[in-house]
């Protein structure tokens, strides 16, 4: 380890979306807090965090967004009703979220998009290299993307950005990256970085996907970042100037992720993510699967 890529230990998690494709659901209740089974969606992204050695985590927030500090906090009334009942699984699960990592939050204000979001961050993390997660991508623990990207940032110092290859016809639905090869396998260097191109002008079908690590350098380049598309402060637009000149914040990288990815942002693909995790559950997963099978077999 280097004084110039030191060891990263904070997370940042921008939640201060509407949610608008889950109303009326998130009328009253943030998307974050969806459950995904039995586990609001946002608690595994702190979990992924977490098991990647980033303990300290800020939490992006907005108006309406209180359920989220409150499920990381500790719920001293329904603890203790557990505890005369007797309940020490239940309990467990309870304390479970309030002990993962030390929370922070802060809010975003006006909705100016994701660089806006990730600008907000600057004060609490200062000059140290930081991983960002989008709440709506759930990456399996079983594939540790995020432990990979930090070891790659601290190996060639500069940025790295999740990629994942997509159908050419979906790549207009993703920021898109511009690559050359590198000699490790999963690994390439970015050159260059467009949010959402139409099919024909995008420069490959590697889409980026919700996990980044980025250089502090980051936040003086969002700092002068003009609206974008959508009107919003677009990081991909940051990023591609930190992939256009390596003097100003290092290298940019991608890991290339061929793992399991749960997309929760839509509303089929969350339908499909409880369905196959619930599958993958020791104590749900035998009697769901022989009802998913019935079920599926009287409807053919």
């Amino acid at each position: 380890m280097t004084d110039s890529h030191p060891r990263i230990s904070k997370a940042v998690i921008p939640a201060a979306g509407l949610g608008t494709r889950f109303l009326p659901a998130t009328k009253a209740t943030p998307k974050e807090m969806l459950p995904v089974v039995d586990k609001p969606a946002i608690q595994y992204v702190v979990e992924e965090a977490v098991s990647a050695g980033l303990d300290d985590v800020l939490m992006i927030t907005g108006r309406n967004k209180r359920p989220l500090e409150d499920h990381f906090d500790r719920n001293y009334e329904l603890e203790s009703a557990l505890q005369k009942k007797g309940d020490a699984s239940r309990l467990a699960k309870v304390q479970e979220s309030s002990d993962l990592a030390t929370m922070h939050y802060v809010r975003q204000g006006d909705p100016r998009g994701l660089g806006h979001a990730v600008l907000c961050a600057a004060p609490h993390v200062g000059h140290e290299p930081f991983a960002v997660l989008l709440g709506d991508d759930l990456i399996d623990p079983r594939d540790p993307l995020l432990a990979r990207m930090v070891e790659v940032q601290e190996q060639h110092g500069g940025s790295v950005i999740a990629l994942m290859e997509v159908a050419p016809e979906q790549i207009h639905l993703y920021g898109c990256a511009a690559v050359d090869a590198t000699d490790e396998g999963d690994l390439v260097k970015v050159t260059g970085l467009v949010e959402k191109p139409d099919p024909a002008d995008a420069p490959s079908n590697y889409a980026i996907i919700g996990r980044y690590v980025l250089d502090p350098h980051i936040f003086d380049i969002l700092r002068k970042t003009e609206p974008g598309r959508g009107g919003e402060i677009q990081l991909t637009d940051a990023l591609q100037q930190l992939a256009a000149d390596e003097k100003v914040g290092g290298p940019v990288h991608g890991v290339v992720f061929k793992g399991r990815r749960y997309d929760t942002g839509d509303r089929g693909d969350y339908l499909r993510a409880i369905v196959r995790l619930a599958c993958e559950r020791e104590d749900l997963g035998p009697d769901f699967r022989t009802w998913l099978r019935s079920y599926v077999a009287e409807e053919m």
